[in-house]
């Protein structure tokens, strides 16, 4: 690299920390994959929504362990309230640690509840029909498309593993009038499959100062739960009303 593509990447990386760390989502743009690109999959999705009912139920599953699942609300049978929309995702990589969702929100629905990501970090793709806000000092702010952008946002197990450095930020969908929302998701997490591996805050970044906030959890500990209590209006690491208050509780296990 040049020095002065050094200082570029510098100046980059400072923006997308102080974002993290400030609102916990931002945009991307001159990321380098071509409008057409991101339009065909856009249209590739809704091509998939537009078949007939006897096409797509052949992907029709509840089981989140196969590699590519189409059903309506995962949470379904678990959440207070239903969030009406159709889903299908894909596992990626060769060892699957990236899940491609693709979402059509029915047009006069309530749209999705508050909810925050169960993953470290999620790249978001919509269309231009809008809706989507995020919580931001008690205040939803509204995320108007930017044509071509990438939507970047944080998610509760890189809040996890910063230790509350980096925010996970809670979000919903508003339905409208204008017709279906269709968005295209890549969420970055590990394998979903049975592993022993613990997650917890950073060692490099603890001290007295700032001590471990969270116990060590498997992923699929994590999703376990997740799955089992659905979109339930509430972000895993708020310490009031949380779906982590169970991790932040068992820090206290290592106050002996």
């Amino acid at each position: 690299m040049m020095d002065g593509d050094l200082i570029c990447r510098k100046k980059i990386v400072e923006i997308v920390r102080e974002a993290s760390e400030k609102w916990g989502f931002f945009n991307v743009v001159n990321h380098g994959i071509p409008v057409s690109v991101l339009e065909d999959m856009m249209e590739g999705v809704r091509r998939f929504y537009e078949q007939d009912t006897d096409v797509k139920k052949q992907y029709y599953t509840r089981d989140a362990a196969r590699k590519i699942v189409y059903n309506s609300n995962f949470d379904l049978y678990t959440a207070a309230a239903a969030n009406w929309r159709d889903t299908f995702y894909c596992l990626m990589a060769p060892h699957p640690r990236t899940r491609k969702s693709c979402h059509q929100h029915a047009e006069l629905t309530m749209g999705t509840t508050k909810h925050a990501d169960n993953d470290f970090l999620t790249i978001l793709l919509q269309d231009q029909v809008g809706g989507l806000q995020f919580l931001h000092q008690d205040q939803w702010i509204d995320v108007s498309p930017t044509p071509g952008a990438l939507l970047i946002n944080v998610g509760d197990l890189l809040q996890l593993i910063s230790n509350d450095r980096f925010r996970s930020v809670e979000q919903k969908v508003l339905a409208n009038s204008i017709g279906p929302r269709v968005s295209v998701a890549c969420f970055f997490h590990t394998t979903i499959q049975p592993s022993s591996k613990l997650y917890g805050p950073i060692k490099e970044l603890l001290s007295e100062e700032n001590p471990p906030k969270y116990r060590e959890t498997t992923v699929i500990e994590y999703f376990v739960y997740i799955y089992s209590h659905g979109l339930d209006g509430t972000s895993a690491h708020r310490i009031s009303g949380s779906k982590f208050n169970w991790i932040r509780e068992r820090i206290s296990m290592m106050d002996g």
